[in-house]
């Protein structure tokens, strides 16, 4: 089982990711962001790349996606809030779309 960010933890990890765009989830613990991109064939890449890397770390967001717009929150459901693996699937995200 994945460990829940401590309130230090979660400075360091989850804090850069608000600061690049994403935002606390009102009434749970979990991080949100949208991304939008040029057309459905770039956003499609985008969700392809990062299932791949979701995979990889076993963690897997929360998404949707219509035309060129996704939205992704994560969360560790297990840990009942946030994890070092939201944060790093966060980052890797935001590198992939380009941020």
């Amino acid at each position: 089982m994945t460990d829940k960010l401590t309130a230090a933890e979660h400075a360091e990890k989850i804090d850069p990711l608000l600061e690049n765009g994403w935002t606390l989830v009102d009434g749970r613990e979990a991080i949100y962001k949208k991304f939008v991109f040029a057309n459905f064939v770039e956003a499609f890449g985008f969700m392809t790349r990062a299932a791949i890397h979701a995979e990889k770390l076993n963690h897997h967001p929360e998404w949707s996606n219509v035309y060129k717009t996704v939205e992704v929150t994560l969360t560790t459901h297990d840990a009942g809030g946030l994890s070092a693996l939201d944060a790093q699937l966060g980052a890797t995200l935001d590198k992939l779309a380009g941020g």
